[in-house]
């Protein structure tokens, strides 16, 4: 996760032809620091993963010494963390390598302002940089606007399908 602020700079960040319309993005994508937790989390809760700062300090820790795994923070001018992403490198032996996007969200006070523009293009890059071709992500069926903005973006709708999870943690007793 050793991710380097993006170097978009403001000209170029001010001067997408998808965000002229709408307000535009004037802070930095960089690599989350440790007291950036807390609003990681709070973010995450928008997402519908409610989280601490200690659960993301951990899972942050679980990623730290991994090339194939990295999250990007958004940061206002102010100092305001916007949104971030995570993104990890996806091996199968059914597939060639690409990346994954396992999550992504821009706070709902920021949205039409091209942060999610910057952070996917941020993800994108780190995905070419370890030599794949293609990135996936999975989103809820109910996030019509985020459909409609993966689409703008350029990704396609592949298939649809169900995702089963199994606990495997010890049953603990009342």
């Amino acid at each position: 996760m050793k991710a380097k602020e993006s170097k978009i700079e403001k000209s170029s960040a001010n001067s997408s032809p998808a965000a002229s319309p709408q307000k535009r993005f004037s802070g930095i994508i960089r690599a989350p620091r440790e007291e950036d937790h807390a609003g990681l989390a709070d973010l995450a809760g928008q997402l519908s993963y409610p989280s601490t700062p200690q659960e993301i300090s951990h899972r942050l820790a679980g990623m730290a010494n991994s090339n194939e795994h990295a999250v990007f923070v958004a940061e206002m001018p102010g100092g305001e963390i916007a949104g971030w992403i995570a993104v990890f490198t996806l091996r199968g032996l059914e597939v060639d390598p690409r990346g994954e996007i396992s999550g992504f969200l821009v706070d709902e006070r920021f949205r039409s302002q091209a942060v999610g523009k910057h952070l996917l293009a941020r993800a994108e890059q780190w995905v070419r940089e370890r030599g794949c071709d293609a990135v996936g992500l999975r989103s809820n069926v109910i996030r019509d606007r985020a459909h409609a903005f993966y689409f703008r973006e350029g990704y396609q709708h592949t298939k649809t399908q169900k995702t089963f999870r199994k606990n495997l943690a010890p049953k603990t007793e009342s």
